[in-house]
């Protein structure tokens, strides 16, 4: 098998800083953890930003800078800046610091989904913030739009203009076959990097059926010019994982996507995931690969040709 791209997502922005003292909300916090994530075999840094004041999700580029130099100056992982942001913003805000930067990697989703959180409200805990509890229990109104216009829209600013490859976030069947819709325009071309995204409450469940189902649809949609990656969200994380490293597909973890080690154990940091999750993949006899094969792989245009 070929070798195997860990990626981390460092923060996101669905937690909220009450769900776990170690999610990483300030500049200095995100910058530490994902040089911890890279130091462990992330090759590939999914990365998004927090209002340092209050933990919440920023689109701004002012607090990406919080932390972005310190991240290129301590590793040569590959930033993969997210284009999806938060679902409550507005497409101009998720594109805000990404235009800035011209970063080599994207996250781009592929379709409008219902992306219900309140479940998490289940959990009683004290909040630290008042926004944290409002922006949960709102989510069971929340659509969080990707139209084909506004994915369109991304192909072109970030990566015709910007030469920006994609980490193509397909959270269900649908967004599959809308991948290869603009496949089909020469709007898209290979080397595809999909991730399978499994478990957010209005996408496909984390189950493993489900996911040979995905890949069975996207080999004959895509043959042998894509590759894939899973990320399970909540506690199917590394079941879902061992899974994909033995069908040869990549992975997923951080704390963007589990916030737990192991059940009922907070995990400390992205790092602890991260070496978890190589240890695992390496168990099943695949080598992890560095930030140069990975950009080799994935086509990316180098960490030299970033703006920002």
């Amino acid at each position: 098998m070929s070798k195997i791209i860990i990626s981390c997502a460092i923060t996101g922005s669905i937690h909220t800083p009450s769900m776990s003292p170690y999610l990483p909300v300030t500049g200095a916090e995100i910058a530490a953890s994902a040089l911890g994530a890279a130091a462990a075999g992330a090759a590939i840094l999914h990365l998004h930003a927090r209002d340092p004041a209050n933990g919440r999700p920023s689109s701004a580029l002012a607090h990406w800078m919080g932390f972005l130099p310190a991240i290129r100056a301590g590793s040569d992982a590959v930033i993969n800046m997210t284009t999806g942001g938060s679902a409550v913003m507005t497409l101009d805000q998720r594109l805000e610091a990404p235009l800035a930067v011209a970063p080599e990697m994207c996250s781009l989703n592929m379709g409008s989904m219902n992306f219900a959180l309140y479940p998490m409200l289940g959990k009683d805990r004290v909040w630290k913030y008042d926004w944290e509890e409002p922006f949960l229990r709102n989510s069971d109104d929340l659509v969080f739009k990707n139209t084909p216009r506004d994915i369109e829209g991304v192909l072109r600013l970030m990566g015709a203009e910007r030469g920006a490859r994609f980490e193509f976030e397909c959270y269900d069947l649908s967004h599959l076959y809308m991948l290869a819709h603009f496949r089909d325009r020469g709007l898209i071309v290979g080397p595809i990097f999909v991730q399978f995204v499994m478990g957010v409450l209005g996408g496909v469940a984390a189950d493993p059926s489900h996911l040979m189902h995905l890949k069975e649809t996207a080999d004959r949609l895509f043959g042998r010019d894509y590759a894939f990656s899973v990320l399970a969200a909540g506690r199917q994380q590394m079941a879902l994982a061992a899974m994909a490293a033995g069908m040869g597909g990549h992975v997923r973890v951080g704390l963007e996507d589990n916030l737990y080690i192991a059940k009922g154990q907070l995990a400390v940091s992205n790092a602890e995931q991260v070496a978890k999750v190589r240890a695992l993949v390496e168990g099943l006899g695949r080598v992890v690969a560095t930030p140069a094969e990975a950009r080799a792989m994935l086509a990316l245009k180098g960490a030299d040709r970033v703006a920002g």
